[in-house]
């Protein structure tokens, strides 16, 4: 069957019927080694979809990943900025996602123009970005952190060292107050870690008063304050495998749930609830991707992620200068 580049491009995806009678999860182990593939998968992703994965993390361990990567073709299960860093290290690598709109509310706050703009007002700071950002954001930065390496990235810097944080204003300010900076911080966040309600959350305490509240650091700083733990979504995991309490309010995106009830089934994991009439707390960008849409992908090598060569170089360096310093 040939596939249609520009209706790839219009859907998303390859839009084509699956036999509902194949067993997906065994047909995409079998295209992987038919291709050499790798399958890196976020924390944020369905469980069945983390249950295949061959490497399942956050932005910095799937960064890792893809660039020591031996396979020849890297499918990303996450969203576009993710698949994008893949391609930035490994420009000879076929770099696949499952749905090319599968893209991220924190990177699309920051667009890249008025971003340069901004840069260009402050031409004495630094620029370090947070990993969930756009290939052209990372051209524009100097240093690329994730919520890992973050306060370490920062504090490696001279305190005189005038400094930009892009795009998460949440992440930033919580930098600023574990380091006692005053990074300069662009006015974007996530919509899944802006969405928990602090009244909610602290009915919720009140009905589990043993359990601790753990939260992301893209969290606002009225959820961060009442925060037993913070930290990144690995840190989370490990917390919840390592700490003796036996309850837990998780305030970040549901999909860590999974992993975190795997590592612990003798603990009760709860999600917090968001400040709207749903249930949830789910990344809608995320969960875009499904098996059947990953085995298409692996069948017909599309949608492919390509980044152009000028801007690949550029954002190559902060990128690598971050995953130095996270050795």
């Amino acid at each position: 069957m040939l596939i249609d580049l520009d209706e790839v491009k219009k859907t998303g995806f390859v839009d084509t019927e699956v036999d509902p009678s194949l067993d997906l999860e065994n047909e995409i182990q079998r295209l992987k080694k038919e291709k050499n593939a790798v399958l890196l998968a976020h924390y944020y992703q369905e469980n069945e979809i983390q249950d295949i994965a061959d490497y399942i993390g956050d932005s910095l361990g799937l960064a890792q990943e893809a660039q020591k990567t031996e396979a020849d073709i890297i499918l990303f299960a996450g969203v576009h900025f993710m698949a994008e860093t893949a391609k930035i290290l490994n420009p000879n690598k076929k770099v696949l996602i499952p749905d090319l709109k599968a893209g991220c509310s924190l990177a699309d706050s920051c667009p890249p123009e008025a971003f340069a703009l901004f840069k260009a007002k402050h031409p004495d700071h630094i620029v370090i970005s947070y990993i969930n950002c756009t290939a052209d954001i990372k051209a524009l930065t100097d240093i690329i952190c994730t919520s890992s390496n973050a306060v370490r990235i920062v504090e490696s810097l001279p305190k005189d060292q005038p400094i930009i944080f892009a795009p998460d204003k949440n992440l930033g300010a919580y930098i600023n107050k574990k380091t006692g900076r005053n990074m300069l911080l662009w006015n974007g966040a996530c919509m899944v870690h802006e969405i928990f309600s602090l009244e909610k959350i602290t009915k919720l305490k009140v009905h589990h008063p043993e359990a601790k509240i753990i939260a992301h650091p893209e969290c606002e700083g009225p959820i961060l304050d009442i925060a037993d733990f913070i930290g990144s979504t690995t840190a989370l995991l490990n917390y919840t495998a390592t700490d003796s309490a036996k309850e837990y309010i998780v305030v970040t995106e549901t999909g860590i749930l999974h992993q975190m009830q795997k590592k612990s089934p003798h603990k009760t994991f709860i999600p917090a609830p968001p400040n709207n009439n749903c249930a949830c707390n789910d990344c809608p960008h995320m969960k875009l991707n499904t098996l059947e849409k990953i085995y298409l992908a692996l069948k017909y090598e599309q949608p492919e992620i390509d980044v152009p060569e000028p801007v690949r170089s550029q954002a190559l360096k902060p990128l690598l200068r971050m995953l130095e310093l996270s050795k």
